[in-house]
């Protein structure tokens, strides 16, 4: 089957049965969907961008995204990766960083159609990724000064 990879159009052969979660870390060598809880799709860690929409990859048979356009944190671009890190770092989101990346998939889907997100749609946006870590505010802290960076705008101090 062919799909589009972080912008790149590869062609894989998936196993029966295989994850999209399987394929990307086993086939592809990509280490950023972290595997948390395979195969109940419930804790977010292996959120993936499919079709520009928020998917839990490890529930997502592989053979689903034949034609379509998947993206991980390795596929967003270095701009992008450098204020999710900032953003991260300067609201102290970043404990284990187990979640993380999940995190800011979800949060790239929530920004792409919202540009101004408050903190309520952020953390309903995030509902399904679990963090064991932060308590979520510093979380949302995070998304909200990475939206505010977006716009051109200065991030509100972090919660405490």
């Amino acid at each position: 089957m062919e799909l589009t990879l972080n912008g790149l159009t590869v062609v894989a052969e998936p196993c029966d049965g295989q994850s999209l979660l399987e394929l990307l870390r086993d086939d592809f060598g990509l280490r950023s969907p972290k595997d948390g809880c395979a195969p109940e799709g419930s804790c977010g860690a292996c959120t993936v961008l499919v079709d520009g929409h928020a998917v839990v990859s490890c529930a997502q048979k592989a053979t689903r995204v034949e034609g379509k356009s998947v993206v991980t944190q390795e596929g967003l671009d270095e701009e992008s990766r450098r204020l999710w890190a900032e953003s991260f770092v300067a609201a102290g989101a970043s404990q284990c960083g187990f979640c993380s990346p999940g995190v800011v998939m979800k949060a790239e889907a929530l920004l792409r159609k919202n540009a101004a997100p408050t903190r309520a749609e952020i953390a309903h946006a995030l509902l399904g990724n679990l963090c064991r870590c932060t308590g979520y505010a510093k979380i949302v802290d995070a998304v909200e000064r990475a939206a505010a960076a977006r716009r051109g705008k200065r991030a509100r101090a972090p919660s405490r």
